[in-house]
């Protein structure tokens, strides 16, 4: 895969760290030319130049990539580059960084934006999965806020302990997709008995949210 990343900050930087270690090819562009001599991000492509720049962009051939990263600090920047991104150039997947949560609500399709990345609410998120048992835990926005990804972790002393998840009422709109048991994921299935301390994951929609919400709920009473 293909991807470009526009600034090369910290967060930049340790996104193209990983792409790179899981082999895809990864393109940096960033304004400040003594970037491209950092030696901490190895087989890493750069350009310099102004992401915001339609030329520079046209100059790293954009139109060649499947995803855009827009990593910068400054969400106005993350904004314009989406935007170009898919309007100019068709690239297929752009994700966006969202620096102000005030700002959240522009990271959309009217920008360009597929997926945006809040990382106050991701910390937010990793915080209350840290320490809330029982309750939702929203980990991750997708499709504009559109389907979200959110996961719950059963208590000990649950009324969901000993069913199996086939005979769980889950509300429409939402799919398990995972549970963590011993710190090992697996992909459920109906006959699957739900445990004290299972972390399970869903994908719903927001409207859905509440009602797992309220079911989850109800039987940690």
């Amino acid at each position: 895969m293909k991807v470009m990343i526009a600034g090369a900050g910290s967060v930049g930087s340790s996104i193209a760290h990983e792409l790179v270690t899981n082999g895809h090819e990864v393109l940096m562009i960033d304004w400040k030319p003594e970037m491209a001599q950092r030696e901490d991000i190895a087989k890493v492509r750069w350009h310099i130049g102004d992401a915001c720049e339609l030329t520079v962009l046209q100059r790293a051939q954009l139109e060649d990539y499947d995803v855009v990263v827009s990593a910068t600090g400054d969400d106005k920047v993350n904004l314009v580059v989406s935007l170009l991104a898919k309007s100019e150039f068709g690239v297929r997947r752009t994700v966006g960084r969202v620096n102000n949560p005030k700002n959240e609500w522009m990271f959309d399709d009217a920008w360009g934006v597929d997926v945006a990345v809040s990382t106050p609410r991701l910390m937010t998120a990793l915080v209350e999965e840290a320490v809330e048992v029982g309750d939702l835990v929203r980990l991750l926005s997708l499709k504009t806020g559109e389907v979200l990804m959110v996961e719950f972790t059963v208590p000990h002393d649950s009324a969901l302990i000993g069913r199996t998840m086939g005979r769980v009422q889950w509300p429409e709109d939402t799919t398990v997709v995972a549970i963590v048991r011993d710190k090992a994921p697996f992909p459920p299935s109906d006959d699957d008995v739900i445990e004290g301390g299972d972390e399970i994951f869903f994908i719903t929609t927001p409207t859905a949210e509440e009602e797992l919400r309220r079911t989850l709920s109800e039987a940690c009473r």
